[in-house]
């Protein structure tokens, strides 16, 4: 019987279809990287996406983010996130979380996720920004024994080409990388699967409507959504094998 994951289903099989819809992946961020990751796991029948991300759209979300359009500005991203899934694939279930992840809530609201869904994660997708978040959310998972990637840096480029994922540990090039590694071995990780890019990233032209924030990185339509189809990608060759 023709199906929304038949075409998908002739490259994994049966038995690796079942093993995507008995899955439970956990994603920390829903913008460039995380919105496309997402999307990509409901449409290979990802079965429960738990979702968390404190922001709502802002238009200058729009030139990147499967979330944001004009007609979404100003809702949150996690239930905008929610429509879509359910539009594509309405028997994943979805749980959402309206959170800033911090060290100090970390454990916590890993607690209630699991709680929620009623099930541990088969995967844990760092797509968040914080680093202080990202080695938190790598402590824990760590420590729980749960499959995690992370995405590092995908601002101020321009070749999504030179993406690779690999060990924390082999990684060059990416400032946050180098910052990642220092502060994963004082807390005695010696290990992190990782997207980065070899690319040198660019000094973008300040923002002239934001002067305050010269920090703020340069985007483009074609660099973050790859860096998220290439995690779900890793994540969904992993779980339907």
């Amino acid at each position: 019987m023709t199906h929304e994951f038949s075409r998908t289903e002739m490259l994994i099989g049966p038995e690796g279809l079942q093993k995507l819809k008995r899955s439970h992946i956990v994603v920390f961020g829903a913008g460039g990287v995380g919105s496309h990751c997402i999307d990509a796991l409901a449409r290979s029948g990802v079965g429960a996406l738990s979702i968390i991300d404190h922001d709502l759209v802002s238009i200058t979300n729009i030139n990147r983010q499967s979330v944001a359009f004009h007609s979404t500005i100003g809702q949150r991203k996690t239930q905008v996130m929610k429509t879509i899934i359910q539009d594509i694939n309405p028997s994943c279930q979805v749980y959402t979380w309206e959170s800033f992840l911090l060290p100090e809530n970390t454990s916590s609201l890993m607690e209630e996720i699991l709680s929620t869904a009623g099930r541990r994660p088969d995967y844990i997708i760092d797509a968040i920004d914080t680093v202080a978040a990202k080695l938190s959310l790598a402590v824990y998972a760590a420590q729980a024994g749960i499959p995690l990637i992370a995405s590092m840096g995908t601002g101020n480029k321009l070749h999504p080409e030179q993406f690779e994922i690999t060990d924390i540990t082999k990684t060059s090039v990416c400032p946050l990388c180098r910052v990642m590694r220092r502060e994963l071995k004082k807390r005695g990780i010696a290990s992190l699967k990782v997207l980065y890019s070899r690319e040198t990233p660019l000094t973008p032209s300040p923002d002239a409507e934001r002067p305050e924030k010269p920090s703020t990185p340069g985007s483009i339509s074609f660099v973050p959504p790859v860096a998220g189809l290439l995690i779900a990608g890793e994540v969904i060759r992993e779980l339907a094998t």
